[in-house]
């Protein structure tokens, strides 16, 4: 009965919204979300590849599988509905000749024709059902199964070459990065690294082509043919008026200027895009590792993206007297900034760890910092980041802790692991 009404709600919501895609915050109440629940591509992860495939160790299934499950659920008992990436990709591709179509672009883009093997491999993914193909697609495919005597070319006979066909495809759980739902459209992202490059790929089918979407004609303010590359971790939409991009180790300025010159050409709501530079490493790997908003006035912050004198370097691009320029101004300071693009005479920045010089690089890299507001106020974090969690509720937050001991070894927390689809508007 309750799932019926949760039904019920959210095509009530969506009725009212009009739009299947609708984000004009970062804090709104969380109507819908699409997660990835991690499966047989986990498994695929060997030492040897790991660097390749952008993973610092190897989670153990069963128990990253519980605590997502876990992850989902919370968000399901605070009346949230949950999408699988993997349930649309499989509902979007149930017409042969699109299922066909998607199976020729996989392969294109895996350079599986590169091996001589693309024929052999589209006849292999064309044998399964529609559901085990997108595993398979998801999860790689070993050379090993592949028929010997389908095997033409001396390396892959080879039994110490690279294992795969087609690489696994591990960090699909982070749903945040391939594509960024800004307003009633959203940016569908070329990735910075090969590894992750293929993920985008879902997302472009899915919009164009599930009936939950297609039919909509949802904007795409970005799209993966382009260029230059950026990432959702990057993308935080401030406000109704304000996107916050950060240009990092894999979002590009270049892409940053052309998403906004897209959005101020394309729409009339969002009038700035606020590119905040951080520094380019592994660690900081998007904007939202070091910095997210938990409500109307405070944000958690990692402290290392500022100088000792509290600098940053911050970009305010606005419409310019044609379609393709913009007004860019320059600002340092991060706190002060906000406040002039958000109207706040006050705000709080909330230092990841405390600001300890040794918890605040602890549990940064454990994605202190990367909290998912589901309303202003209520933020969801890992267990693990205890100082973090602890200093959020004194400034008034209500914390939603998730367990992480295997999530976590991917390098992305609850932020990362969710794409937003619908979000409440604030009240003004």
């Amino acid at each position: 009965m309750n799932s019926i009404v949760e039904m019920t709600s959210q095509r009530e919501m969506q009725t009212k919204l009009k739009h299947p895609i609708h984000v004009t915050s970062e804090i709104g109440t969380l109507r819908t979300v699409l997660l990835k629940r991690p499966g047989n591509e986990v498994e695929n992860l060997i030492p040897e590849y790991l660097q390749r495939l952008l993973f610092d160790d190897i989670p153990y299934l069963p128990i990253i599988q519980r605590e997502h499950d876990y992850f989902a659920e919370t968000l399901k008992n605070r009346g949230i509905e949950v999408l699988y990436l993997e349930k649309l990709v499989v509902e979007t591709l149930s017409n042969p000749e699109i299922k066909r179509q998607f199976v020729d672009d996989i392969l294109r883009e895996s350079k599986a024709n590169i091996n001589g093997a693309r024929e052999v491999l589209k006849e292999y993914l064309l044998s399964f059902s529609t559901a085990d193909m997108v595993d398979k697609v998801m999860s790689g495919i070993l050379k090993r199964e592949i028929e010997e005597s389908k095997k033409t070319h001396l390396y892959e006979l080879m039994e110490d070459h690279y294992p795969f066909y087609l690489d696994p495809m591990p960090n699909l759980y982070f749903t945040r990065d391939p594509a960024a739902s800004i307003g009633n459209g959203l940016s569908i992202n070329r990735m910075r690294e090969p590894a992750r490059r293929r993920e985008s790929l879902f997302m472009e089918y899915i919009v164009k082509l599930h009936p939950r979407f297609a039919g909509y004609n949802v904007p795409v303010w970005l799209d993966r043919n382009y260029e230059f590359p950026i990432e959702g971790g990057d993308e935080l939409i401030l406000s109704n008026e304000v996107v916050a991009i950060g240009v990092s180790a894999r979002t590009s300025a270049r892409a940053i200027e052309r998403l906004a010159l897209n959005l101020f050409k394309k729409q009339d709501s969002f009038k700035k895009v606020v590119a905040v530079e951080i520094p380019k490493c592994r660690a900081f790997m998007h904007l939202d590792t070091v910095f997210t908003m938990v409500d109307y006035d405070k944000f958690t912050i990692h402290p290392e993206i500022q100088s000792p004198q509290g600098k940053m370097n911050i970009y305010i691009l606005e419409k310019g007297l044609d379609d393709e320029h913009v007004n860019i101004t320059h600002r340092t300071n991060l706190q002060e900034t906000l406040k002039e693009i958000l109207g706040l005479n006050e705000l709080v920045l909330i230092p990841c760890g405390g600001g300890d010089e040794i918890a605040a690089s602890r549990e940064q890299w454990n994605d202190g910092s990367n909290t998912l507001a589901i309303a202003p106020g209520v933020v969801v974090t890992y267990d693990r980041n205890y100082i973090s969690n602890d200093l959020l509720r004194q400034h008034g937050m209500e914390v939603i802790e998730i367990l992480s001991s295997e999530l976590s070894r991917g390098r992305g927390g609850p932020r990362c692991m969710s794409m937003p689809i619908v979000r409440e508007d604030l009240n003004k």
